[in-house]
């Protein structure tokens, strides 16, 4: 008997090659001496192959493994994304962590295997596989968001995160184990056969509220967001950028896909309890966010407004809701990481010049870096042309679309709080007198991935289609 067959290994091609790549990272890292560098373009390899398997799944759409994993469309997608954010989170992470002298070969092995954990998110079509993906991406991030072992603040983060992340998992386990007593199965598939009646059972009801407590701590909506400020704060910066948009897009993948299955009974107490979780969100991140002086915990607090925005799609129950969260991960992804490559770079060794007065009268000193800042916060904003104002559009038209028209505009007012933060550091820049006089030594990796970003939320803002056509053919 078979356990598994050829179509399955094919299907799974991102997640084994870049599998196998891990392991000779790790290889290398253990048998090399000053073995960085090596691991480092063992990385880029293999994570360049694996884009270049998920883009030829693509075309694939079935299942793999027992109905385990999705293949091709919606997983090749999104495995496409978090392959990308990983590329670029690497070549961001160099030249920062050879300032930092924390230029060690494990840091990329991490990274690949909490990647490996993200395409298993995106493409989960049990959830058993959800359980699996979350650990393995959580454990890397535990540990990476210590990375830092010498300084205190890492190290408190790395416990903060663990201790928090270890009880969200617990809640989204013991969520599975009610959701299989209920109905003998795990399996996504098989449990929208089991519809409408399965809701009938009360501790159905209770799992997958479970479930949504367990995702609600991964994407860091209110109220399971308190370990997000001062994670993002003491972790590494390199870190915190992969973390805020990788972490975020694939627990969103999983998200959308999990909760696919009672939204599509356009359950009425689902919808409203994901669009409060929605408008606490938008409101507590922004909020907050108005009062931070510290750039890392500012866009911290953003992190939790913009779950909060995506949420608005996922509370729609709508296709163009979904879509809507796809396209906003990919604008979010390269704004977010464009913004902390920039702080990467301009971070000095000891952690400091990451107020909003380290970068008064920037323009004067790098023009462009300033003008690539200014565009990643009018992004953020949701100023046009730029990507974070078409994810936006598509996300409340999705609630205008349910009935959910009061969310909409409480989205657009929150949105209206966070123009003061993400306009503040541009009036720095352009308006305020340089206190810092120290010729700026900047990294050319970091600037070309942080320019690359920048023409992506420029691209995809002008020319949303792009992304668009592929959402369409896959939702």
């Amino acid at each position: 008997m078979d356990f598994f067959s050829t179509s399955d290994l094919i299907g799974s091609l991102p997640i084994l090659a870049l599998s196998l790549f891990s392991l000779i990272a790790l290889t290398a890292n253990a048998l090399l001496k000053n073995s960085a560098r090596t691991v480092f373009f063992i990385s880029v390899v293999g994570l360049l192959i694996a884009i270049g398997c998920a883009v030829y799944t693509f075309p694939m759409n079935a299942t793999a493994f027992s109905d385990m994993l999705l293949v091709g469309g919606y997983a090749s997608f999104f495995g496409v994304l978090f392959l990308v954010i990983a590329l670029f989170s690497i070549f961001i992470a160099k030249p920062y962590l050879e300032r930092e002298q924390f230029h060690l070969g494990e840091y990329y092995v991490l990274i690949l295997l909490a990647t490996i954990g993200m395409l298993m998110l995106g493409a989960a079509a049990d959830l058993i596989t959800v359980f699996l993906g979350v650990e393995v991406m959580s454990v890397a991030f535990y540990v990476l968001a210590g990375f830092f072992r010498t300084k205190n603040a890492s190290n408190e983060s790395a416990l903060k995160y663990f201790l928090l992340g270890a009880f969200a998992t617990g809640f989204l386990l013991y969520g599975i184990a009610l959701i299989y007593g209920t109905t003998g199965t795990t399996n996504l598939l098989r449990i929208v056969t089991l519809y409408p009646q399965a809701f009938g059972e009360p501790l159905h009801i209770i799992g997958w509220g479970l479930i949504l407590i367990g995702f609600g701590f991964k994407v860091a909506a209110v109220p399971f967001h308190m370990w997000v400020p001062d994670v993002y704060e003491g972790a590494p910066t390199s870190v915190t950028a992969f973390m805020s948009t990788g972490g975020k897009a694939a627990a969103f993948s999983a998200f959308v896909i999990a909760f696919s299955v009672p939204l599509s009974m356009k359950d009425d107490r689902l919808m409203m309890v994901l669009a409060v979780l929605a408008a606490g969100s938008m409101l507590l991140g922004n909020w907050f966010g108005l009062s931070q002086m510290n750039l890392k915990r500012m866009l911290a607090y953003s992190s939790i407004a913009h779950a909060g925005y995506m949420l608005v799609g996922l509370a729609s129950a709508t296709s163009i809701g979904q879509q809507g969260i796809a396209f906003y991960l990919v604008s979010y992804a390269f704004t977010n990481l464009g913004a902390f490559g920039i702080i990467t770079m301009l971070e000095k060794e000891n952690g400091t010049n990451l107020n909003y007065e380290d970068y008064a009268g920037l323009a004067k000193r790098k023009p462009l870096l300033a003008a690539l800042m200014a565009m990643f916060m009018f992004s953020l904003t949701g100023i046009p042309p730029f990507a974070g104002f078409v994810g936006k559009y598509y996300l409340f038209a999705s609630a205008v679309q349910a009935n959910l028209t009061w969310l909409a505009i409480f989205g657009v007012i929150t949105s209206l709080f966070s123009t003061y933060y993400y306009l503040r550091i541009v009036v720095f820049m352009y308006f305020r007198p340089a206190v810092n006089h120290e010729e700026l030594t900047l990294s050319k990796l970091t600037y070309t991935t942080v320019i690359a970003c920048g023409i992506a939320i420029v691209l995809f803002g002008v020319l949303p289609w792009l992304i668009f056509d592929f959402l369409k053919s896959i939702f």
